[in-house]
């Protein structure tokens, strides 16, 4: 029987396209909820965004924009989502239907800013970036790797792991199930708006 995981990622602090994500996983049926970080940053509704991952069960990991907000943060007026984010690990490691998952914000084993940027402007992918990520992922023992922070949207075997990066539900407008162990991954548009495949190619994410 299959089993279907929801994929979602780089939210920061904007609960609405979040809320039609969950709604989606709702929908079709999902178990279990991963998000690859970046719940701060960008937006001003952090609070509500927290609030609603522990509804929905959320599995979260740590992002980069996570860390800045806690390194900002006042300590004498600490709330729940400050509370909420020093609980996050770098990584998350679960086995479901037989497979092994491994969730990182950027790239393992657990760097929050080495992000894995596999596509070109046109959102094709790079050969030189996928060679280079094929060797450098040789070793990763998962079968599936999930990966945030370069707010780019593919599935994609990288030498031994299938690596999806579900994209930003603020900026790609995207989020993603993962069926096992069948290992399909389906790609949903959020917002009423067409999925942005590569949001702000300038920006320097790093290999």
């Amino acid at each position: 029987m299959s089993v279907k995981v929801g994929l979602i990622s780089d939210i920061h602090a904007t609960p609405e396209p979040l809320r039609e994500a969950l709604a989606i996983f709702t929908a079709e049926g999902v178990e279990t909820v991963l998000c690859a970080g970046d719940i701060a940053g960008y937006g001003t509704a952090l609070e509500s965004t927290v609030a609603l991952l522990v509804e929905a069960g959320c599995r979260t990991i740590l992002g980069n924009h996570d860390l800045w907000w806690l390194a900002d943060a006042d300590p004498g007026a600490a709330g729940p989502a400050e509370a909420y984010l020093r609980r996050l690990p770098l990584a998350d490691e679960l086995i479901i239907a037989g497979k092994t998952i491994l969730a990182v914000h950027g790239s393992p084993p657990a760097s929050l800013m080495r992000g894995i940027r596999l596509l070109d402007e046109d959102g094709g992918i790079d050969a030189a970036a996928r060679d280079f990520w094929c060797t450098a992922l040789g070793s990763v023992g998962a079968e599936v790797l999930v990966v945030g922070h370069t707010h780019q949207v593919f599935a994609e075997r990288l030498g031994n792991p299938l690596v999806v990066n579900p994209g930003s539900t603020r900026f790609n407008h995207t989020c993603a199930i993962l069926s096992l162990p069948e290992m399909e991954v389906t790609f949903y548009p959020l917002g009423g708006q067409d999925p942005e495949y590569v949001w702000n190619w300038g920006m320097e994410f790093g290999r």
